[in-house]
């Protein structure tokens, strides 16, 4: 994690940026309303300060702000401790921002089956907050994914490469595209930080080569990567994990659950937050670095809209600099958006290059 000791870590640092942030996200995309109970949930690997935030944005539009903090388990999705479980069930809006999040696990279901509003925040402190949040045109952010769910879910055939020998074949037969960062709307209904889609195609046509090159995590010892990962899919099935020292930690860390639907790809997704730039190993930002690609490997849920299963573990990993391919339209050429109306909208919010 990229830190200016001295600087980021002071309580005073960025302060004012981090309440407006806070109170975007409280007030207009969760949505949180007087008399609502708000819980945020961190553990002690989390950003106190962030966590403050949050509960103090609540606190000033009369919802209900609780804060539940427990030790950081060692990977994400291990169940929390009951009390936790507890409380997620009971909540109208839920902020997790554990690094070792819960995302995916019975206590999260229970909580969806609830109807709780929910975001997953794992890992942010204040510079992604501010970066990701407050310093971005969260209205213009949503307009470009509203326009990448469209034309993502009128194209059959998706091909992603990239110069590092991905190319990776899929086909979505009608299959439906998640905006996730959108506003919460939904009781029930999963969101998350804005700048990004996310959908599967169907999981038997997905086959090539897929290469890591910007971060994977979990699992905790990688994060940003310093070499590539290879694997290579077959029928949506990760088959086979090359490469250097990281890619070993990778495959071993999989192969330690035991369990064949670790190996199954779950998402693709697209990073489109103008505010990240490069990785910083905090992998709710990497995901969204702008142009990238995200795939995401284990256990499915119900939002993604395709086959859904659980599994011990969920892991994410980031192409950087992709070129997506719809129906042989190319759309993004090596991390820049050629599509005409994404290029506009691009323009519109003064990304670097458009």
């Amino acid at each position: 994690m990229d830190l200016s000791i001295g600087i980021e870590t002071r309580d005073e640092y960025l302060s004012l940026e981090v309440a407006k942030g806070a109170m975007t996200m409280v007030r207009d995309v969760l949505l949180a309303k007087p008399g609502e109970t708000v819980l945020i949930t961190g553990d002690t690997s989390s950003d106190k300060r962030v966590i403050d935030a949050f509960a103090a944005a609540a606190y000033a539009i009369d919802a209900v702000p609780v804060i539940l903090t427990y030790a950081t388990a060692p990977c994400a999705v291990m169940d929390p401790p009951a009390p936790v479980e507890a409380a997620v069930e009971k909540a109208d809006v839920w902020i997790e921002v554990s690094l070792s999040y819960i995302m995916h696990t019975k206590a999260f279901q229970k909580a969806m089956a609830a109807g709780t509003r929910y975001i997953c925040l794992t890992g942010m402190d204040v510079e992604m907050l501010v970066k990701t949040v407050t310093r971005v045109n969260y209205d213009l952010m949503i307009e470009l994914g509203e326009h990448f769910k469209k034309i993502l879910g009128e194209a059959d055939k998706i091909q992603v490469k990239s110069k590092n020998g991905t190319d990776l074949i899929a086909y979505h037969h009608g299959r439906k595209i998640r905006h996730s960062g959108q506003r919460a709307t939904k009781k029930g209904y999963p969101i998350m930080l804005g700048g990004q889609t996310s959908w599967c195609p169907i999981e038997e046509t997905i086959n090539g080569t897929l290469v890591f090159d910007g971060a994977i995590w979990p699992p905790a010892e990688i994060g940003k990567l310093n070499e590539p990962v290879r694997l290579t899919l077959k029928d949506g099935i990760v088959t086979d994990i090359t490469g250097g020292v990281e890619a070993d930690i990778f495959a071993s860390w999989l192969a330690s659950y035991d369990d064949k639907d670790c190996y199954r790809l779950a998402h693709y997704s697209q990073g489109f937050n103008p505010g990240v730039t490069k990785t910083t190993g905090r992998i709710v930002e990497d995901e969204r670095v702008f142009g990238c690609m995200e795939f995401g490997i284990g256990s499915q849920g119900k939002a993604i809209m395709g086959k859904c299963w659980d599994a011990p573990c969920h892991t994410d990993g980031i192409l950087l600099k992709p070129t997506i391919i719809l129906d042989d339209v190319v759309i993004e050429q090596d991390g820049v958006y050629v599509d005409p109306v994404a290029k506009e909208i691009c323009r519109k919010m003064g990304v670097a290059g458009y």
